[in-house]
This record gives structure tokens, C-alpha cells and sequence, in this order.
């Protein structure tokens, strides 16, 4: 197996959300800042509650799916379907935003650490106008393999073909989609490494979160994306060597859309023609209905 190589590392960008939700943008800040298919990633981790506690009220979207992973803390979904998400530590809501949906996101406690992810993941053209769905995914439904020392792989998305490290649970991500997305959490020890297979199809990166990774000639800290090369079969992750702790790391995987991308805001289609029909929808009051 030969090693995909570092092409680029990006800091995370310091941004204010929903009603004022502080957190770090690693994808989107720019619209030359994407890895297609993914269209944004953002981190939020605060202990502080006028950092959260106003959460994300009700607000539209429309043509890409959102997976939402709480790491700490409690958060609720809910969405005009009537679909209704108590999610804790570990747990994961994916949606496909289809044609159209309304939800909104709001924590759930009024102190303590409050720390996930939420990704941004852009549907095909001839899926943007699917019905609208939801899925919420317990902690104990992501498969997880362990690795030595403590570490662990969390899968949220894809699959990982190891026959050497067999993950407890199902042998695949929670939820698939027509994208083929490969998205894990991923925690190593000191002094160890693990290779993950990454298909040649796929673009892919890391979003460091806790520790420092190493990066060959470079440590590279939290709050960083790191970017990799087509050529190789695995993503090596492995903690610097000034980082006893070990490193901490949120794999994205994806197979490349290789389509337009016209964005406004929630809205992500493949055209400004399609971005007018979206406003208007919304403005009338048909964004969510059956076409």
C-alpha cells in the first residue's frame, strides 16, 4: 500500500452562525474552500453557554444533505415533516434537504461543553428534488473498531475494508448515500499509527480537533484541515511526536460530483435560475411541498 501525501493545510476560519452560534468553518468560508462533494464543514466546541445556547431556529434548505455529529453535549432537531432528533454525545442526524425542508437545531443544556460537527454534503442534480427525509442515529448504531491504547474509529459513513481490525456493530457506516461518502472519527494514541483505506475515486481530508498530527516535516495543530493527494491507496494518521495525548481527527471522503454549483445561502443548486426558483418557492410559501 503507498500513502497519500499532504497537499495542503488550511486553518479554520472563526465564524458566527444560526442566532449567533460561534464555531470554526475548516470548508466553505470561500467558494474555492470546497472539496466536492462537501460543501462546508464547521466544528463548534464551547463550554461557554453564550457561545451556543441560542442554537439554530428555524431556517430553510434546499438541493444537499447536512449530518450533524454531536461529540459532547445534547441537541434537538426538528424539522416541519413533524421529525424530531434528541441528539447526545455520539450521536449523528443525517438529512436530505431534497426539494425542501424547514428545522431548526437547538442545544439542549444551559451549560457544560457543548462540541460536534455538522457537514454540509451536496446531492447530484437528478437528487435535488427528491422528497425531503431524516434519519436519527444513536451513539450505540456507528459501528466502531477499536484500536491499541485506547484509540478508536467511529464510522459514520462508508465503509472501511480491514478484515485485520473488525469493527463492532455493523461492517458499514450508519447511513449511505448517493454520494458514497467515506466520514469517521478517528482517535490514535501516542506511538501508534493507523492506515485507512481511502478508494481512488475519492477526494479526502482531515480535520484535526484535538492534539497535533503529524504531518512529516511539520506537526500540524487543532483546528486544521489537511488536504490530500489522488495518488495512493491510505491516509496515514498518526499523533506528532509532541503530542502525548494522541491525535484526534474527523476523516471526509467523497467521490467528486463534477457538476455546477450555484449557491445562495441555504440553497445549493446547479444553476442561478434554479437559486431564483428556490427564493421564490421559499417566498410563496411551496418550498416544502411535493412538486
Amino acid at each position: 500500500m503507498s500513502i497519500r501525501s499532504i497537499t495542503q493545510v488550511l486553518p479554520a476560519q472563526a465564524t458566527q452562525d444560526g442566532a449567533g452560534v460561534r464555531l470554526l468553518r475548516a470548508l466553505g468560508y470561500q467558494r474555492q474552500v470546497r472539496m466536492d462533494p462537501f460543501l462546508m464543514l464547521d466544528a463548534f466546541s464551547s463550554d461557554d453557554p453564550d457561545d451556543y445556547i441560542a442554537g439554530f431556529p428555524p431556517h430553510p434548505h434546499r438541493g444537499f444533505e447536512t449530518i450533524t455529529y454531536i461529540v459532547d453535549g445534547h441537541m434537538r432537531h426538528r424539522d416541519h415533516l413533524g421529525n424530531e432528533g434528541d441528539l447526545k454525545a455520539g450521536g449523528v442526524q443525517w438529512m436530505t434537504a431534497g426539494r425542501g425542508i424547514i428545522h431548526e437545531e437547538m442545544p439542549q443544556q444551559e451549560n457544560g461543553l457543548l462540541r460536534g460537527f455538522q457537514i454540509w454534503l451536496n446531492l447530484p442534480a437528478a437528487e435535488k428534488m427528491q422528497p425531503a427525509h431524516y434519519r436519527d442515529i444513536p451513539a450505540a448504531q456507528i459501528a466502531t473498531a477499536p484500536l491499541p491504547e485506547g484509540g478508536f474509529i467511529k464510522l459514520i459513513a462508508g465503509t472501511i475494508p480491514w478484515a485485520t481490525c473488525p469493527l463492532k456493530g455493523p461492517g458499514q457506516g450508519a447511513v449511505a448515500s448517493v454520494t458514497q461518502p467515506l466520514i469517521a472519527d478517528i482517535c490514535v494514541m501516542a506511538g501508534q499509527s493507523v492506515d485507512i483505506p481511502v478508494p481512488a475515486t475519492h477526494q479526502a481530508l482531515l480535520y484535526v480537533f484535538e492534539g497535533r498530527l503529524d504531518g512529516g516535516a511539520h506537526a500540524i495543530p487543532a483546528g486544521h484541515s489537511v488536504w490530500y493527494g489522488p495518488q495512493g491507496d491510505v491516509i496515514r494518521v498518526a499523533p506528532a511526536a509532541d503530542a502525548p495525548d494522541g491525535v484526534r481527527v474527523l476523516l471526509l471522503a467523497g467521490k467528486p460530483l463534477n457538476e455546477p454549483i450555484a449557491q445562495y445561502g441555504p440553497f445549493v443548486m446547479n444553476t442561478q435560475q434554479e437559486i431564483e426558483q428556490a427564493l421564490q418557492d421559499y417566498r410563496d410559501g411551496v418550498l416544502t411541498e411535493a412538486a
